[in-house]
């Protein structure tokens, strides 16, 4: 393989605490019925401005429902500072991928900005070539518009590129865009939910990754 492309939640950066806290103050400061743990984790794979409405126990309005999404926001970057992570060995496999000279890219649902500033934070924004936030498309996960956007732009070809993502909807994408798809293990929706889109690869760790690379 030439060409990764990663998804950022459950697959390089642990966010589900931030995601469920930042959620949780949201819906409860609008006084809202508050999703439970393992409901939000289930949608981390999809924008808010989806999922935040199918999480809903009602119908919102035009502008409840936006106020929840600023509400998220400024919970979100509350929260991230202390609970924000990097999966085990993602620095170690990131820099062994470009020192192989594989082209690495970041397809996500949340927006540009924050993804943007999650990878600093990090301190793994450097390994990428490029980053797709949820604002970059006009058609969400898991719609190929993400994938085909990269390929086009950057010249990729398809049997060289794999879609690396811990949610069905990410599996789902990289089918539609006719490129490899490889689960993990480690995120949001687990080992049996993912094989049920029928990966191309499943793995268990980070390292596994490499085992991929010499393919």
């Amino acid at each position: 393989m030439k060409n990764y492309i990663f998804d950022f939640d459950g697959t390089l950066g642990d966010s589900k605490t931030c995601s469920i806290l930042a959620t949780q103050a949201a819906y409860k400061d609008l006084s809202l019925i508050i999703p439970n743990d393992d409901e939000i984790a289930h949608y981390m794979g999809i924008p808010i401005e989806i999922s935040f409405r199918e999480m809903a126990s009602e119908p919102l309005d035009d502008a409840t429902f936006n106020e929840l999404l600023t509400t998220f926001r400024a919970h979100y970057k509350k929260f991230e500072a202390g609970s924000l992570t990097l999966f085990p060995d993602v620095e170690l496999v990131l820099h062994t991928l470009q020192q192989q000279g594989a082209s690495l890219f970041v397809a996500s649902s949340k927006s540009s900005a924050v993804l943007l500033r999650n990878l600093q934070a990090l301190k793994i924004a450097n390994y990428f070539t490029a980053i797709i936030g949820a604002d970059d498309v006009t058609r969400f996960k898991p719609d190929p518009e993400s994938i085909n956007y990269l390929v086009e732009r950057f010249h990729l070809q398809r049997e060289q590129t794999i879609m690396i993502g811990d949610a069905t909807f990410d599996i789902e994408m990289g089918h539609a865009a006719h490129v490899a798809t490889c689960g993990v293990a480690w995120g949001s929706h687990g080992t049996e939910k993912l094989a049920t889109v029928k990966p191309t690869y499943l793995i268990h760790t980070m390292k596994q990754l490499l085992t991929i690379s010499s393919q």
